[in-house]
């Protein structure tokens, strides 16, 4: 399966994982085509989508409560024509019901600031030795989360990535931040 560029996604103004950060995330869930993966804080759907088709013969869960964001996981949806996904509106605190696990992997973009209740909560929906992955941008977040995945024994490690693009015609390099993506086994 080809990995779907940034650009052939339809966007707004809600974050998107990029592409080489996606990739990166995507690896580290160590999904298969009949995978059952949680995709908490969404976004414009980017690794909902690409998961739904890697993982074509399993399913894909996304939890987000933007509205804009919703409304472009279902253009980018219908743009790729995926129907193996369940897409799941509110907060991840308040809809947990909703997403019926167990899960292979747990992927969570976006925590809207309850990252250890989070965890804590969607823990308890992933397969004993399944990989949950994080992707963060603030060291308060990223602390937070590995303290608690530890405090719960999980195996945690963390990787940074930089990502430089050339830009016009001169190729000037642009970055974009730092991501940590985290991957953390249950056990």
């Amino acid at each position: 399966m080809m990995y779907i560029e940034d650009d052939e996604f339809i966007r707004g103004n809600c974050p998107m994982t990029k592409e080489e950060v996606r990739i990166l995330s995507i690896s580290k869930l160590g999904v298969s085509e009949d995978s059952r993966v949680l995709d908490i804080g969404a976004g414009t759907g980017s690794v909902s989508i690409q998961l739904a088709k890697i993982c074509s013969k399993g399913g894909i869960t996304a939890i987000e409560k933007d509205e804009e964001a919703l409304c472009l996981i279902e253009q980018n949806r219908k743009k790729f024509n995926v129907e193996n996904l369940k897409v799941i509106e509110g907060e991840a605190l308040k809809v947990e019901k909703d997403a019926q696990g167990p899960f292979d992997a747990i992927f969570i973009g976006g925590s809207g600031g309850n990252i250890d209740g989070i965890i804590k909560l969607y823990g308890s929906k992933l397969e004993s030795r399944g990989n949950m992955v994080l992707n963060f941008i603030t060291l308060n977040n990223l602390y937070k989360a590995m303290s608690t995945l530890k405090d719960m024994n999980y195996k945690v490690e963390c990787i940074q990535v930089s990502i430089n693009k050339t830009r016009g015609n001169s190729y000037m390099m642009t970055s974009s931040n730092s991501i940590f993506i985290v991957k953390a086994v249950k056990p």
